[in-house]
């Protein structure tokens, strides 16, 4: 049988207080009200559960056994929906993230760093995958991407996380071959390119003085790992399009040389995105509010 949840509830509260009056006062509605709804329940179930007159109200046997057996009921329902609160007034919980590996590898550790020692009851989980995951289907809170592989029906953030390429390879590589100038004498060149795990290769992009190129380079190694770029590069196998952050104590060290660096400025097109604006977890605004503030990606603090 069904029976409506707010007869249900206003039968417990009256047998509580074994009051009209009281138990009206308690939930907010009028004596009149908690009366027609626990005539209903009983002309539902056919079995009169309360005995009153204008004085008192008492639990017959039936009332007794519904009131014994509801009464634990709701308090369990009252304490889920307590614990459920938690998640919209303080970040508690897991939050689920998938991240390009590159964003991954240069940004995240801070973050979560600074994420969990702020919010002890928070956890979280990264996936890096340079994928466009379906985060709803996949069960992620958010993502992290790029401006130009975002997910359609998204809801946006632009977060400042800076970034940029450099064309690299190793100083022996040109031995025999004269350094690029500008974007087109890559076409002159062995160039060590990313395949995306849809199949599409990473385009090379450039930029100078307002100025956007896009080169489709070629060359004899085609790698699906961030950092199998860098190594092939360290081997001389070719020019590589790397993060800068990736390759910057191999440059430092002198393992490798840098091109265009005149053509690879920073870009600062990186989003987290979700499905939804409205109820979104308290966990989900912290790592927002991190990600926003580069202040605040220090771990050791401000």
């Amino acid at each position: 049988m069904n029976h409506r949840w707010a007869d249900l509830a206003a039968f417990v509260a009256v047998a509580d207080h074994l009051s009209f009056q009281r138990a009206a006062a308690e939930r907010g509605v009028t004596r009149s009200a908690l009366s027609h709804a626990v005539k209903g329940l009983e002309q539902d179930l056919g079995v009169r559960l309360l005995n009153r007159n204008t004085r008192s109200v008492s639990l017959t046997e039936a009332g007794r056994l519904l009131h014994a057996r509801l009464k634990p009921a709701f308090g369990d329902v009252a304490q889920a929906i307590e614990e459920v609160n938690r998640f919209r007034d303080t970040p508690a919980g897991t939050i689920r993230i998938t991240v390009p590996r590159p964003v991954g590898l240069a940004v995240m550790g801070p973050v979560i760093a600074r994420l969990v020692r702020e919010n002890p009851g928070l956890a979280i989980e990264v996936s890096s995958d340079d994928a466009l995951v379906d985060i709803v289907a996949a069960g992620f809170d958010a993502g992290i991407r790029f401006g130009e592989r975002l997910q359609q029906g998204m809801i946006a953030t632009r977060i400042p996380l800076p970034m940029r390429f450099a064309v690299v390879a190793a100083p022996s590589y040109f031995d025999d071959r004269p350094r690029p100038e500008r974007p087109a004498d890559l076409h002159g060149h062995r160039c060590i390119r990313y395949r995306f795990p849809s199949g599409a290769t990473f385009p090379w992009e450039f930029e100078k003085d307002g100025e956007t190129v896009t080169v489709a380079v070629d060359g004899p190694v085609i790698v699906d790992d961030q950092e199998l770029i860098g190594e092939a590069a360290l081997a001389g196998a070719g020019l590589a399009f790397a993060f800068e952050d990736r390759v910057r104590s191999h440059l430092a060290s002198g393992a490798l040389v840098r091109c265009l660096e005149d053509w690879t400025p920073r870009f600062d097109d990186v989003f987290l995105y979700y499905p939804h604006r409205a109820y979104m977890p308290a966990g989900l605004r912290a790592l927002i509010d991190i990600l926003k503030d580069p202040r605040r990606q220090d771990p050791r603090g401000p």
